[in-house]
């Protein structure tokens, strides 16, 4: 495991050639029974939560295609929706038919503090919490006149909400926390974890506090948290509160992500508190008071990695923390791990002889950390695609159920730079920076299957085999979501990567780059000053070597395009499903909360409705694909700090 881990310790990104191949995660592992990939046609299979299959190099196919799937794969998309009944985020179904509840009747039914042990201290006072997974806390942040900037109507109707509520003239003080909600139950989870490479210890919620959960029609289970909502026991010497600007950005990125088919926490509305909060975004020493807000985020559960190392680092007297936290996980979130049965023979060899088996239907534990690598490492594929980095991929910020959670400095590519990172922190080092992510995933993942071994939950074989899932399954997805998006018969590693470098070399829009090329026509007979005319408004400046450069890859890729035999229209409909029209550009953000900060919220809707269709053409909408405006490359728009 240590040398697999000392893949992960370099201090600059990989160089592009190599960008997303890491050496790592091409090594593949031969099956006893049958592969995971292969298990998806079968209800009680290791399920992942971006929904699509397990490709080879030479196929590719996804939930998102607009063909036929085979038989036995649209089985699998089949089970996969039913494996995941207690905690889908993607799609809406028949939720409209449901019934809808007024606020005061939604279905309460806290589970985690009735199973988990909880801080005997109900106080918000800082300080180290021993022994419990939790602690009694409710929101004290203040408000003076909270208004509602925004909110999510497919959110609500997943809550079974009726919508009208929105229009209650209390709701404000309800999702400030001002006023107590009827049947919750609010608390602030304990948690430690990795920030930047170096443990942290305890952290926790420091400045969210959860609501209560609930459970709706469909027996989906839905976690109501505030964040910004005030100090709790982990609040260490902050103020527990967030201001507009971070919560706009985290409202509708939720939002975003979502509408872009990627797996993440939701957010059901945005207040403005009426109140100032001071914050030093630089870290500069010029503090400024800036506008309140608390954001309601909504998920299926936060539990994250470090949910389960901080109980680890703790001795052997909160090992059965970790244990009984894992089995709260599987019991409500991953059920069809507990119904596994020894008939489904999961079973992969990972050596040479008899002792190299691990065997998944005798140990539950495994087979959820496979799970979680598989969902992340599906993830983080799903991110590159779209070109979006994180910025803070600490283990304290990895949900268990492979969604993307805690929106800070984010940011989507424009100019392609792998080394790009939105986050001030992480300079000069770019741990965190885009070509970096598949790495860190597999970085974190250590540390989760570490602490599940530190628990005595599973041997080294199966840390190993976890994160070897990672790697395969990372490089399945990302194949496949590559082959998809440039619309190409079979994955072509060489033709992708010299693509990659050329974007790099000339710094192309990711987004408008890939969104154009569905353009292209596969016809062989194209003139050589005409190849490049469908990319015109993204090849910018470039001279007489470069303009050589992409023609001649042009000419490669229309060959490509050709023999596959479909037609161009059908090949660009299936393109443009895959290739987002518009993303959520940090420089998009900052208009809307530069008006917001005025008390002007329009923008902010605005841009809600325009990302709930990001693979629509929306004309009306033309210039929120323009490339970013020269003040988008100040500091504090393209890139920003922890600060909030």
């Amino acid at each position: 495991m240590h040398a697999m881990l000392s893949h992960l310790s370099h201090k600059s990104p990989p160089s592009l050639p190599a960008l997303f191949l890491s050496p790592l995660i091409h090594r593949r592992r031969r099956c006893c029974s049958s592969s995971i990939g292969s298990l998806l046609r079968r209800p009680s299979d290791l399920v992942v939560a971006c929904h699509a299959s397990s490709v080879g190099s030479g196929s590719s196919v996804s939930m998102d295609s607009p063909t036929p799937l085979p038989e036995a794969s649209a089985a699998s998309v089949e089970s996969v929706t039913l494996d995941l009944k207690n905690q889908s985020l993607d799609g809406d179904g028949d939720s409209n038919r449901a019934r809808r509840f007024r606020i005061e009747d939604l279905n309460w039914d806290n589970s985690f503090v009735r199973e988990l042990p909880g801080d005997p201290r109900t106080d918000a006072f800082p300080r180290e919490v021993l022994h419990a997974c939790y602690s009694k806390v409710s929101p004290s942040a203040e408000v003076e006149n909270p208004k509602l900037v925004a909110w999510s109507e497919s959110v609500a109707e997943r809550l079974d909400l009726d919508t009208k509520e929105f229009e209650r003239p209390d709701f404000p003080l309800l999702f400030s926390g001002a006023t107590p909600l009827v049947g919750g139950f609010p608390y602030a989870q304990c948690y430690g974890g990795h920030q930047f490479g170096m443990w942290a210890g305890q952290l926790g919620d420091g400045r969210a506090i959860t609501l209560g959960e609930l459970v709706n029609s469909k027996s989906e289970r839905w976690e109501l948290q505030l964040k910004g909502a005030g100090k709790t026991p982990y609040s260490r010497f902050a103020d527990g509160l967030a201001v507009l600007r971070s919560s706009i950005r985290e409202f509708l990125c939720s939002e975003a992500m979502h509408s872009l088919g990627i797996p993440t926490t939701r957010a059901l509305c945005l207040v403005a508190t009426g109140k100032f909060v001071t914050r030093d975004m630089f870290y500069d020493g010029n503090p400024k008071d800036e506008p309140g807000a608390i954001v309601c985020r909504v998920s299926p559960s936060f539990l994250r990695f470090g949910s389960y190392q901080i109980h680890a680092s703790r001795g052997k007297e909160d090992l059965e923390i970790v244990r009984a936290l894992a089995d709260y996980a599987i019991r409500h979130h991953f059920p069809h791990i507990d119904r596994m049965t020894t008939s489904d023979s999961l079973s992969f060899d990972t050596g040479n002889n008899d002792q190299d088996i691990v065997d998944l239907t005798s140990n539950k534990y495994a087979a959820w950390a496979v799970e979680i690598a598989e969902r992340t490492a599906c993830l983080i594929a799903k991110w590159q695609g779209v070109g979006f980095t994180h910025g803070v991929l600490n283990t304290d910020n990895m949900s268990i159920l492979g969604l993307t959670i805690d929106y800070g400095p984010f940011g989507f590519l424009d100019a392609f730079d792998p080394s790009y990172t939105p986050n001030t922190t992480d300079l000069p080092g770019r741990r965190y920076c885009f070509a970096n992510q598949p790495d860190i995933g597999l970085w974190n993942i250590a540390q989760l299957v570490s602490t599940l071994s530190t628990a005595e939950l599973i041997n080294d074989k199966e840390m190993n085999y976890a994160m070897e899932r990672y790697g395969t399954k990372f490089m399945d997805e990302y194949q496949a979501m590559m082959t998809r998006k440039l619309g190409l018969p079979k994955y072509n590693k060489q033709l992708i990567s010299k693509l990659l470098n050329n974007m790099a070399v000339d710094k192309v829009d990711y987004t408008n780059f890939f969104r154009l090329l569905s353009n292209i026509k596969a016809d062989l007979n194209t003139r050589d000053e005409e190849l490049l005319v469908p990319l015109k408004a993204v090849l910018l400046d470039i001279g007489k070597e470069r303009k050589e450069a992409w023609i001649s890859w042009v000419k490669i890729y229309i060959q490509e395009l050709a023999s596959s035999g479909v037609s161009d229209e059908e090949r660009k409909a299936s393109m443009d499903m895959v290739n987002p029209k518009y993303v959520l550009r940090n420089y998009l953000c900052q208009s809307a909360i530069d008006a917001a900060e005025q008390g002007d919220f329009r923008e902010v809707r605005t841009l809600l409705k325009l990302m709930s269709r990001p693979y629509d053409e929306q004309p009306e909408m033309q210039k929120y694909a323009r490339l970013p405006p020269a003040w988008a490359y100040r500091p504090g728009v393209c890139m920003l700090s922890c600060s909030s």
